[in-house]
């Protein structure tokens, strides 16, 4: 079995992703045949892996980082949160079912036989594997039957280095908090600590560094500061959402509704890295800019819930009154299925609401069924002939009039549809705006230059800037020993 390292955080959102991307990245650059694992992610940015299924968007970065082809076995149970069914359970990369947090307490030592067998698949010819984890461990009333952090490093005799977010405040109590709370089993595990987003002169921490270790006993094996470069990488969950702010300040500005269950936001992050362009995030309660040329309705793990909450917000009217203003919408996936005249749910695949009506930009109509497209694909832009390549997670199918002006096909066969003024358009392609050429015939069309930026190349690079900002700061004797492979 490979050589294993698990990163788990103090709470949410410490920034484990990236940290395990950046060592991912370092051991790939030292010649190491290194891999990503996550047990157990819960989020509604997925991917399509290269072998089929669905997996967190941070686990196919990190594969990314790790120069290798992306798997279900890397994250092998997948959590999709979704209307008042609960949450959509995906296993090895399938819809293994959904259950509502209490019941899913009960299924996790279930899963666990699953994910110790994805670990040894995921580690098999590697010689590295780096684990990340989920929440955090000292949640001790979620220990019993845990599979995402000490559950999972206990049975896989995984080392665990626990990461401190500083930028949040509280850093010292919460790791020295970990060490009183775990039992000791768990802590036993805990090789050591990361302290993560310092801002400022490092120096000044050396006192707290002191205190934690004559607390805890754990060595520091270094204080990584506020990594710029990672704004680059691609959005990881929905937690990133609580910190979504306008973007740029470009000529064109582009509006996107922050709908109650956005999924595959990650979509627009090359969109915002656009200096042309302004992306405006419209929060509940606020409403859809009157001078935006563009709106975006992103992807929805509940097409019909995000239909009521829609227009709730008034967005309804506001989308309708931009429309005849002469603006222009593009609808992804589910907010291809929302601009629709109506959406069918006979099966309740969504909730207990069996049809919804749509926004009725596009003259087209929504059947949920139970089967789920899950693919990669290849793609053409029939509007700016264009190269794309994305892929499809979604349910139903969508016909009507507006179909016969497909914007896009896929592996050949027409998709989406463009109403008859050519200023609405939907499609189920995730990764549209990845493709420069595509952006920069959409900002053309407005306009812009459409002078186009290598974005696959802008993440690459990122990545490479995030490791070699971790092999400055961290402990060298610590990172070699972990690159030292099995």
């Amino acid at each position: 079995m490979a050589k294993a390292i698990m990163l788990q955080g103090t709470g949410s959102d410490v920034g484990k992703t990236v940290l395990v991307a950046g060592l991912c990245r370092i051991a790939a650059n030292r010649g190491l045949k290194v891999r990503p694992f996550k047990p157990q992610n819960m989020s509604n940015n997925a991917a399509v892996s290269d072998d089929g299924g669905e997996i967190g968007r941070a686990q196919w970065l990190q594969a990314m980082a790790a120069r290798v082809p992306s798997s279900v076995h890397m994250n092998p149970v997948l959590l999709k949160p979704q209307s008042d069914v609960g949450s959509q359970i995906i296993l090895q990369g399938r819809v293994f079912g959904q259950a509502k947090g209490r019941d899913y307490q009960r299924l996790k030592p279930q899963l666990l036989d699953a994910v110790l067998e994805s670990f040894r698949i995921t580690g098999e010819g590697a010689d590295l594997v780096i684990v990340e984890g989920a929440g955090s461990p000292a949640e001790i009333n979620l220990r019993a039957g845990d599979i995402a952090n000490m559950g999972f490093a206990t049975r896989a005799k995984v080392p665990v280095v626990l990461v401190g977010d500083i930028d949040r405040g509280g850093v010292i109590a919460s790791l020295v908090g970990s060490h009183a709370i775990l039992p000791e089993e768990d802590r036993a595990m805990i090789a050591g600590y990361i302290i993560n987003k310092f801002r400022g002169d490092v120096s000044l921490f050396g006192d707290g560094i002191t205190a934690i270790e004559e607390f805890t006993g754990w060595p520091c094996f270094g204080v990584v500061p506020w990594l710029k470069s990672a704004a680059r990488l691609p959005a990881e969950d929905s937690v990133v959402l609580e910190r979504l702010a306008r973007r740029g300040t470009g000529a064109l500005k582009v509006a996107v509704p922050v709908l109650s269950r956005i999924a595959n936001f990650d979509d627009l992050d090359p969109l915002a890295a656009e200096d042309d362009v302004e992306l405006v995030f419209v929060r509940p309660g606020e409403r859809i800019p009157a001078d935006a040329a563009l709106v975006v309705i992103p992807g929805s793990k509940s097409t019909i819930g995000d239909l009521g909450d829609f227009r709730a917000q008034g967005w309804d009217g506001d989308i309708v009154r931009h429309h005849r203003r002469g603006g222009r919408v593009i609808g992804i996936c589910g907010g291809y299925q929302m601009l629709g005249r109506v959406v069918h749910d006979p099966d309740g695949i969504e909730g207990d609401v069996r049809a919804a009506p749509g926004l009725g930009l596009l003259d087209v109509e929504t059947v949920m069924a139970p089967e789920k497209t899950v693919r990669n694909a290849s793609a053409w832009s029939t509007e700016y002939d264009a190269s794309l390549a994305g892929y499809e997670i979604h349910l139903g199918e969508t016909r009507g009039a507006d179909c016969a002006r497909a914007p896009v096909t896929i592996d050949g066969r027409p998709d989406g549809a463009l109403s008859a003024d050519g200023k609405v358009m939907g499609t189920y392609l995730h990764g549209l705006f990845s493709s420069d050429t595509y952006r920069a015939g959409l900002l053309s069309s407005f306009g812009l230059s459409g002078e186009r930026t290598n974005y696959a190349a802008s993440v690459d690079a990122a990545l490479d800037e995030v490791a070699a900002e971790l092999e400055a700061v961290l402990d060298k004797d610590w990172l070699d020993g972990v690159m030292a492979g099995g």
